[in-house]
């Protein structure tokens, strides 16, 4: 099942991939971009693709909503060449605020409150992972104007991103599905049934 945050999800354990960023704010709209690749891409039964854009909350909730695992896409600053993939399992320390933020969404702190969300009676969080890319434009949002478009190696980087989230669905998906009707079987995920 795929769509916006407000769908409901598909029977049994889903896997929700999670498109976060600002698309107002260049290199930082990386995660809703490659959500609306995924989304254009042809996908096991019990995933789930939305692009949760800056809404924290939604977010924690969804992430509450008994998925079997979690992959946020998003921009993420490690010091490498802009463009450059990575794959983390995001640590949440005990003591990181739960807070959100209005115009921007920080990763570490909605999985906080989802696990505060998630604290009783529903158990732990899913396994999380984070498919992040350097980018190349930074903005804060301070910047007298916006910038709607990627830079050119973070824009070359998203089909390369929507299929490095394809490769990690068999090992987070509880049993592959079969590929929804209508959709070619020539794109299914490897190891899918």
């Amino acid at each position: 099942m795929t769509g916006a945050p407000g769908a409901g999800p598909a029977p049994g354990p889903a896997v929700l991939v999670a498109g976060i960023g600002n698309v107002f704010l260049a290199d930082d709209g990386f995660g809703p971009a490659v959500a609306a690749e995924l989304l254009r891409r042809p996908l096991p039964d019990h995933v789930q693709v939305a692009d949760f854009g800056i809404r924290g909350m939604d977010l924690a909730y969804r992430i509450t909503a008994g998925c079997a695992a979690v992959i946020l896409v998003d921009a993420v600053v490690r010091g490498e060449a802009p463009g450059t993939l990575t794959v983390l399992e995001p640590q949440i320390p005990d003591d990181t605020a739960a807070g959100l933020q209005t115009h921007a969404m920080d990763p570490v702190r909605v999985l906080a409150l989802a696990r505060r969300l998630a604290a009783a009676p529903a158990g732990p969080l899913p396994r999380v992972l984070l498919v992040g890319c350097e980018p190349l434009v930074r903005m804060t949002g301070a910047e007298p104007d916006v910038r709607v478009e990627l830079s050119e190696p973070v824009a070359r980087a998203v089909p390369e991103a929507a299929g490095l989230v394809l490769s990690l669905l068999p090992g987070l998906l509880p049993a592959a599905g079969p590929v929804r009707a209508g959709e070619p079987a020539a794109g299914r995920v490897p190891g899918g049934a």
